[in-house]
């Protein structure tokens, strides 16, 4: 069997859509078939070669998808054929199986335990959530990245209470979604902070309830006027070392948390004044928004359907698989929030 997939050959370049042998199932593994894939800024980096050097070209990429369970390998006992899953990056209970590889002529084609870029695609049963709510396919897969990651690290990471003040630098899909968990959160005020006004409207659609272009507004000056004395917490999503710093810089003394998600390119490096600390602020890593997937994605799921978690926003017009050149160039531009590959689209 055969499936359609887009190929990293060589870090700079375009991927390579084409047709790829799906190899026979490990233990472990299930063959899904994906109903829509998001990408993420990572695989900006992966696709530029932002993150170092690339031990495993070609290969196949994506960390984000929704689709139905088309075959499970011997030992899969989590889901069955028919399910409908979220797919993630994130580890769950299940088997965890390495990469996988395909056959495209007479060249292999690697994959790592989860990639979605494919109509098909060979998953390892720990990177697979069923889903019982009735949402749609389109929203299911952010629930892969954005979401966990961009709630989790405020619902699992930074963990406000109703009243505290928030900012999120960096308004894309992952902060997008750290603004609609504040929301959720019933955190008091939420501010969002981004150099693109289309993304700052879209911030205020998901309960942010100020605004900040620092293109044309002292962002620390405007933050001290909303919250004089400095924010309770601060979620750092840009990537961009001299961001994360800012959000260091705008929390409030004795107790201010920032929390920093953001991946940077390879190499760059933030250069701390011990003196912040010395004041009792708080910095904090996260992996994914310290999510595990069995208990947190069904939670999700919950609030997505009741409401209290809107996704709509961040939906744009989809893209076909032969399109996932130009959705990657439209995401790196910032014309799109959330690129979706439809793989029904031919």
């Amino acid at each position: 069997m055969n499936t359609l997939s887009a190929i990293l050959i060589e870090t700079g370049k375009p991927l390579v859509v084409d047709n790829i042998e799906i190899p026979v199932l490990r233990p472990g593994q299930v063959l899904v078939e994906i109903a829509f894939s998001g990408i993420c800024h990572t695989q900006i980096l992966e696709c530029r070669g932002y993150r170092g050097e690339d031990k495993f070209l070609p290969h196949c990429l994506g960390h984000e998808g929704s689709g139905t369970v088309y075959e499970v390998g011997a030992g899969v006992a989590k889901i069955k054929k028919g399910d409908k899953v979220i797919l993630s990056w994130i580890k769950g209970s299940g088997a965890d199986v390495l990469g996988t590889t395909y056959k495209w002529g007479n060249k292999i084609v690697n994959s790592g335990a989860i990639t979605t870029f494919s109509r098909y695609s060979v998953i390892s049963e720990n990177r697979l959530t069923g889903v019982i709510e009735n949402i749609p396919m389109n929203e299911l897969a952010l629930l892969g990245c954005a979401i966990p990651t961009g709630s989790g690290m405020v619902i699992n990471t930074a963990k406000p209470i109703p009243g505290q003040s928030i900012a999120i630098f960096g308004v894309g899909g992952v902060g997008l979604c750290s603004v609609a968990a504040s929301s959720a959160s019933g955190c008091v005020p939420i501010i969002a902070v981004d150099i693109n006004n289309e993304k700052l409207d879209i911030a205020r659609k998901m309960g942010a309830t100020h605004i900040i272009n620092p293109k044309t507004t002292d962002v620390f000056k405007e933050i001290n006027s909303i919250c004089p004395g400095g924010l309770d917490f601060a979620i750092e999503s840009s990537g961009r070392p001299n961001v994360m710093l800012q959000a260091i810089q705008s929390i409030r003394k004795q107790g201010g948390t920032v929390v920093i998600a953001g991946n940077a390119r390879y190499g760059e490096k933030i250069e701390l004044d011990p003196g912040q600390f010395n004041q009792g602020k708080r910095l904090l890593g996260t992996w994914g928004g310290d999510n595990w997937p069995d208990r947190d994605y069904p939670r999700y799921c919950r609030l997505v359907s009741s409401g209290k978690l809107t996704l709509k926003p961040l939906l744009s017009k989809p893209y076909s698989l032969h399109q996932i050149n130009e959705a990657i160039d439209d995401l790196e531009a910032g014309k799109v929030i959330r690129p979706l590959i439809d793989m029904s689209i031919e």
